[in-house]
């Protein structure tokens, strides 16, 4: 067996797997058939990434060193035969990357032992790999709460002729699994076409960039799932479930030349409709108690609505005195129209005639009941400026103001329909409008617009 029986490197307990900040250490195991001259022993530990173009290859193209250290454990000198141990010890810095293999790049870490001998004699060296796992806690990364969706529209073309399209939506539960949970998949497609679609799919996907001065992307299929179709005019929803097999994490933090990126792809085989929903795999599941608490709620739309300075409009008008029509029987959402704090020798009708107020609402009917309140509230005052015979309260409170207008007939409570400029945020006393079901007003048709005129 020649002079050198056994070489190799153990380290403590057996143990493979270490940590960033971690301390490494073990022995070297020489033993000799007979004496052995050797100028040094050295043990050497280092870390680095190494990666190609071309795959399963070992002739880095480009290489990044995370730490290289060396220390002799014995000088020049004669080795007796026998068995001889060196002990060793390396700290592993907090920066050094988790460990990875993959068809264009590593990330390697290992202990190596030298013997130099003498000029012309053979040097002899060992090596033994050792891994580092940087666990990725999914608390960390940001924005990783809630779901993932998306969505995408895609035109149907049959036989060259384009029959419709298809709406395809999907989502995940989480933004971050670790190896062994379960992905749930929905899926939404709605098929808006003369035609049957081909059958959906979902794939569990890993991209691995290597950093080059042209950058390679190995993608490949971790897992997949497939369903049925949908027919035309149809809509479907499909449920599935993915478990995560064990994989590298998604972050190689510390590491510039390999990226490693996960996410599921939904896509139709007919028509070529795909999206994708990026996720990420790590060490540490998320925790639902660190779910960052939601923020104060700022008070609801319509109290803040509700509350610009309606009470600063007179409760009455205190313009010259003219006949006022009973209320209608179903209000409008527009303020009603009130006489000029001026009266003219013309004789200003005090109401515009019946026919501008379908102008004064651009044109369409008003829904008399809305969905919510501040539906009924988008719209400014000034889009109305350009009807005839309307006046709006703006920025004073001189004779010819009005009250606030009605509400819609869904509304809960009183409003003012339009703050007006410069109006002081505070709250402020509501008006309440009318009860037109108890009002005295005797059941009679309003005046004409001539009477009204001749006033």
């Amino acid at each position: 067996m020649g002079k050198l029986q056994e070489f190799e490197v153990t380290f403590d307990k057996n143990k493979v797997v270490y940590s960033p900040g971690e301390s490494i250490a073990g022995t070297v195991t020489i033993k000799l058939g007979q004496p052995l001259q050797c100028k040094a022993i050295k043990v050497n530990c280092n870390g680095f990434c190494g990666i190609t173009n071309k795959e399963n290859d070992t002739a880095w193209m480009v290489e990044e060193q995370y730490f290289n250290s060396t220390v002799s454990v014995a000088d020049k000198g004669t080795l007796k035969q026998g068995e001889h141990t060196f002990p060793f010890k390396f700290l592993i810095p907090d920066s050094a990357p988790t460990s990875f293999e993959g068809n264009y790049g590593r990330i390697i870490y290992r202990v190596r032992a030298f013997i130099d001998t003498p000029r012309f004699a053979k040097d002899y060296n060992t090596e033994k790999a050792f891994y580092l796992l940087s666990l990725l806690n999914l608390n960390e990364v940001p924005d990783i709460w809630g779901t993932c969706s998306s969505s995408v529209t895609q035109q149907f073309t049959y036989m060259l002729m384009k029959t419709g399209t298809v709406v395809l939506k999907a989502q995940t539960d989480k933004k971050g699994y670790t190896p062994g949970q379960i992905i749930q998949v929905t899926a939404n497609i709605h098929n808006q076409s003369g035609k049957t679609t081909g059958n959906i799919a979902g794939s569990l996907m890993q991209r691995v960039t290597y950093e080059m001065k042209r950058p390679t992307h190995d993608v490949r299929t971790i897992a997949e799932v497939e369903g049925g179709v949908v027919k035309a005019g149809k809509e479907l929803e499909w449920k599935e479930q993915i478990i995560v097999p064990p994989l590298p994490q998604s972050s190689l933090a510390g590491c510039d030349l390999i990226k490693i990126e996960y996410y599921v792809k939904i896509r139709l085989k007919s028509p070529d409709v795909m999206l994708t929903l990026p996720i990420h795999i790590g060490n540490v599941s998320l925790d639902k108690k660190l779910y960052p608490s939601k923020k104060a709620a700022p008070p609801s739309s319509a109290t803040a609505e509700d509350t610009p300075a309606s009470a600063s409009t007179p409760d009455t008008i205190t313009s010259a005195p003219t006949p006022t029509p009973p209320p209608r029987p179903a209000p409008k959402l527009i303020p009603r129209p009130t006489p000029r704090s001026r009266v003219s020798s013309h004789n200003s009708p005090s109401a515009p005639p019946a026919e501008y107020h379908q102008g004064a609402e651009g044109g369409t009917p008003m829904n008399d009941g809305f969905p919510n309140k501040r539906q009924s509230q988008l719209v400014s005052p000034n889009a109305f400026s350009y009807a005839p015979g309307l006046f709006f309260y703006q920025q004073h409170n001189g004779p010819g103001t009005v009250p606030s207008g009605p509400m819609s007939s869904e509304s809960t409570g009183p409003t003012a329909l339009y703050p007006p400029e410069g109006a002081s945020s505070m709250p402020t006393q509501l008006i309440l409008p009318p009860d037109y079901g108890t009002s005295a007003y005797p059941q009679e048709a309003p005046p004409s617009y001539d009477e009204s005129c001749s006033t």
